[in-house]
């Protein structure tokens, strides 16, 4: 099937003059945004400098992608030149001028009137540049040049492969997220961390201000205020009048509005508490706001069929999750990506709890070492560089700095519960130190070191994928951490005329039909995965969300079109293994 003709709902209704217009983020807002989503003018060079001028590209979506215009897979020896004349609107600038991109995969050079005034590195994570100094007028230019090997080095690049077939995707490149322009005071709020101190019905600020000025902090719920405080100290607590907790049943989120002289900021937080406690048999559960809690969801690869990682609208996104809590989920594992920040907001508000994963890279894409091995119990020490694809230094690097800024983008997001550094060996290394940084920088969560296999004895989480195997946990293994099993189902049903390859299958179990997908579903979860409950299990998470590429193990498809299993079937399923859950308390 054409592309053009698997198209989701919101791409086909595209308007090229407001693509993604949301504020893009929701915990620092400002009322100065412009949005710079739209066409820009895209040129391609390759090493011998020569020039294939392509017309227009509609950002943010990637050359590769349905929805970009452009149909153009970008070679590691190429290069993208992406262009814009930008016109401020009146009064506009108030001070500085602050330019941001979401997302640019991987490598990205930024020009303002053709001075050079930042390179970034990485695919996944943003970045934002003060370019005061570089605009004297209202008009001026923007070029960006942008290098994408993919997974030809041992860069990030989670599913995506020049090779791509069965559970590896098409690759990406260039900007794939929203890029904007906001003014701010010279005097302003450059950027904020909130920890919610539940125990202590407290909230703390952490603030990096361009000054020690006042800053008056105003917390409220639902319109009334609940604490409030003027500081000129960088980080303080406020002790809030009334207790309401965040959870998928009552997403309630406190509103924030911070005044730092003439910067004014919007901001939201949630209360919430996330444990690994033991139950009363001595197990350990995964615990929210001091009571065990069952997690049951699925894998959630952000993938569609028009725009590949960029999702083709706000609706889309809102979409994917309210439909998954209909189903009965209360948990989306992030699978190596890091999406948009509008995401992690509707997750927030619509009350969903996100396992975040970290994006893999490193050389070695042979995983079936591992895969056996991990069958067999046995777990290599992941300080072998070279077996886990990471001899490089430069690499090892590379992801530790792009973990920071990871760690740092979503630090505020109330809906993440755990961290995933790394999934299946893919470029695992040195976890245990991994683990203890990650744990030095947000204490306030959770940590599966090792999704799946290659597990080196730490982390909060025994974090199993099984597929093939007969599903099995252990009291011994619950009296250490907490029992999950990761992945698991990927059942495939084909939907004609909703498919990616009308000639390639890809699913650990296939049928033909929807209610032989159904009963399926009902024999694992109620007789495979419920037995193993009261063994200390306290996280499932199936596989997937939606179809992608040659894999149609989605619940729905790749387009978004068809829902393959009966809603309420699914639902029924889930509080199933919700109420065996209840008889462990």
């Amino acid at each position: 099937m054409s592309m053009e003709d698997l198209r989701t709902k919101w791409g086909r209704n595209i308007k090229p003059d407001n693509v993604l217009p949301e504020y893009p983020r929701p915990q620092l807002v400002r009322d100065s945004y412009l949005n710079l989503n739209g066409y820009w003018d895209l040129a391609i060079t390759d090493d011998t400098n020569n020039t294939v001028f392509v017309g227009k590209i509609l950002v943010p979506f990637s050359p590769e992608s349905v929805l970009s215009g452009v149909n153009h897979v970008t070679k590691p020896n190429e290069t993208l030149h992406y262009r814009r004349r930008v016109s401020l609107p009146t009064d506009f600038h108030r001070g500085k001028l602050l330019l941001h991109f979401g997302a640019v995969d991987q490598i990205a050079e930024v020009y303002i009137n053709e001075q050079h005034v930042f390179t970034h590195i990485g695919g996944f994570t943003p970045f934002s540049i003060d370019i005061t100094e570089k605009v004297q007028d209202e008009y001026f230019d923007i070029l960006v040049k942008v290098k994408d090997v993919s997974d030809t080095s041992y860069h990030s690049v989670g599913k995506q492969r020049f090779n791509r077939g069965g559970i590896f995707y098409s690759v990406q490149s260039g900007i794939w997220q929203t890029v904007w322009l906001e003014s701010v005071p010279m005097n302003y709020i450059k950027n904020l961390f909130i920890t919610p101190l539940y125990d202590e019905e407290s909230v703390k600020f952490t603030l990096d201000k361009t000054s020690d000025d006042e800053v008056h902090v105003e917390v409220s719920f639902k319109g009334v205020k609940q604490g409030e405080i003027i500081t000129k100290e960088s980080e303080f607590i406020i002790k809030l009048s009334n207790l309401y907790p965040w959870s998928p049943e009552k997403p309630n989120l406190y509103d924030v509005k911070i005044t730092y002289d003439e910067d004014v900021i919007q901001s939201y937080f949630g209360m919430r508490i996330f444990e690994r406690k033991q139950d009363k048999d001595g197990l350990y559960r995964f615990y929210l706001n001091h009571k065990p809690y069952l997690l049951t969801g699925v894998l959630d690869q952000g993938y569609y069929s028009d725009g590949l990682l960029t999702p083709p609208s706000d609706k889309a996104m809102i979409e994917d999750i309210n439909l998954m809590k209909k189903m009965g989920f209360n948990l989306l594992r992030k699978h190596i990506k890091i999406e948009p920040l509008r995401w992690y907001y509707h997750c927030d508000r619509l009350g969903m709890i996100v396992f975040q994963d970290m994006i893999n890279g490193g050389g070695r894409k042979d995983i079936i070492l591992h895969s056996v091995l991990a069958q067999l119990g046995i777990h290599l020490s992941d300080r072998l560089y070279s077996l886990f694809g990471r001899k490089n230094k430069e690499g090892r690097k590379q992801y530790e700095t792009e973990l920071t800024e990871m760690l740092n983008h979503l630090y505020n997001s109330p809906c993440i519960a755990t961290w995933v550094p790394f999934n299946e060996a893919w470029g695992q290394f040195d976890s245990k130190r991994i683990s203890a940084y990650i744990k030095s920088v947000d204490a306030t969560r959770l940590i599966d070191h090792a999704s799946g296999w290659s597990d080196q004895g730490c982390g909060d989480y025994h974090s199993r994928h099984i597929y093939f195997t007969p599903i099995r946990f252990y009291k011994c293994k619950g009296r250490k951490r907490i029992n999950a099993l990761t992945e698991l189902g990927g059942y495939s049903l084909a939907v004609e005329n909703h498919r990616f390859n009308k000639d390639k299958i890809f699913g650990y179990r296939v049928y033909k039909t929807k209610i032989d997908l159904e009963k399926a579903l009902e024999v694992l979860y109620l007789k495979k995965v419920l037995p193993q409950i009261k063994r200390g299990l306290s996280v499932i998470i199936y596989t997937q969300l939606s179809d992608v590429e040659d894999e149609v193990n989605g619940l729905i498809t790749y387009d978004r079109e068809v829902i393959k299993v009966d809603i309420e079937k699914i639902k029924h399923l889930n509080n199933q293994l919700k109420l065996e859950f209840l008889k462990i308390e």
